[in-house]
């Protein structure tokens, strides 16, 4: 297990761009892995999760927290839901942040904003923290096709040690169902975080379905 990993906490971000059910896979996957999960989720993200999801998520952070500890059925006190300008939590200090971060689905305004340490919410700054802690940034980023912009804010992150991630499964697997090209993601970013997962195969270790 990786310094990284010891605390078992994490910071899981939800961003506006297309792909909610990312997040809450990988929110699941999580909290089934046995970590603590604080949870920011911007205004725009809500309103994603209502369209994709049909999962209609309140701005308190009180309320959406038990919705989602009902939802998820997990343990109250592994998800912790932070308001987005909730500057006293964890999160938003390098002295207490996890030391691992993803945003998934990661918009390409969040994405320009981390670019530049814009830290205007808690979403950002979290992401701000982590890369200047030295820690693991994971953006999954959700936009087709890039722009030249977006293109140089990913390349600015990564040469700053994040790694980028675009929401693109692959079909090796020969998925069936959306749920199937979820987990490719969802198992590919456990992958990268470190964290054992049997909801996708490997390369050449079985991956093809049976005729």
């Amino acid at each position: 297990m990786s310094d990284l990993q010891k605390e078992k906490k994490i910071t899981l971000a939800w961003t506006g761009a297309s792909g909610g059910p990312y997040g809450l896979r990988l929110l699941q996957h999580l909290l089934a892995a046995d970590y603590q999960v604080y949870l920011l989720i911007s205004s725009a993200a809500r309103v994603v999760l209502a369209t994709e999801q049909g999962l209609k998520l309140p701005a308190s952070p009180e309320k959406t927290h038990e919705i989602l500890v009902g939802y998820m059925q997990c343990r109250s006190e592994q998800l912790v839901v932070c308001g987005k300008e909730d500057w006293f939590s964890p999160v938003a200090s390098g002295s207490a942040a996890p030391k691992q971060m993803v945003v998934c689905p990661c918009s390409a305004g969040s994405l320009a904003a981390i670019a530049y340490g814009m830290s205007d919410n808690l979403i950002e700054r979290a992401a701000d923290v982590v890369i200047k802690e030295r820690g693991q940034l994971l953006l999954v980023v959700r936009e087709t096709p890039f722009s030249t912009i977006h293109l140089e804010n990913m390349l600015k992150l990564s040469q700053a040690g994040v790694t980028i991630m675009p929401a693109s499964p692959g079909f090796y697997t020969q998925p069936e169902s959306v749920e199937d090209m979820v987990d490719f993601l969802v198992g590919r970013i456990s992958d990268h975080l470190g964290i054992e997962q049997s909801i996708v195969p490997r390369w050449g270790y079985d991956n093809r379905r049976p005729e």
